[in-house]
């Protein structure tokens, strides 16, 4: 583990392996209540390990005095349209007993500087339209709202579809 500046002592950070997928996979379904969207985490450890496995994805943990108590995934990507690379945060939680304290930014202070330190120029992520909290939050690191672009996604099933279309 790494320490980690904050205001809490005995805050630090760890890089998931993927033999921590069970505990990836039990933040994800904390994530997924937390937006309402607990029916949507169809992810499983197996699909976690192996996105670990693959290097398709990477996550930290944050640990206070010892025990898990937040996590970040991501994963790199680019922009066409920017010409940059960065970091795509696909899932983030702080444990609601452990907010306010600094947690958050001081993961989101460790990811922008693992950006950095790969070269790349951005963070990016999405954010539910009614989760003030977290909106509040990433306005204040000075993030702003790419508000005039809609994300889509292909579904696994439709995938296949498209993909035994060529």
């Amino acid at each position: 583990m790494t320490n980690t500046p904050t205001k809490v002592a005995d805050f630090q950070l760890r890089r998931a392996v993927p033999d921590d997928a069970a505990l990836l996979l039990d933040f994800m379904r904390k994530l997924g209540a937390y937006q309402k969207m607990a029916d949507q985490i169809t992810a499983t450890e197996a699909s976690l390990h192996r996105l670990l496995t693959e290097n398709q994805g990477e996550a930290i943990f944050g640990y206070l005095h010892g025990k898990p108590v937040s996590f970040m995934y991501f994963n790199q990507t680019s922009s066409a349209f920017t010409g940059r690379s960065g970091l795509f945060i696909d899932g983030f939680l702080v444990n609601e007993a452990q907010r306010y304290m600094g947690l958050g930014h001081a993961m989101m202070a460790w990811l922008a500087a693992e950006a950095q330190a790969r070269g790349c120029q951005m963070l990016e992520w999405g954010v539910l339209d009614w989760n003030t909290p977290a909106i509040d939050f990433y306005n204040g690191l000075g993030a702003y709202c790419l508000d005039v672009m809609r994300i889509y996604r292909l579904p696994p099933d439709r995938v296949s579809d498209l993909a035994g279309e060529a």
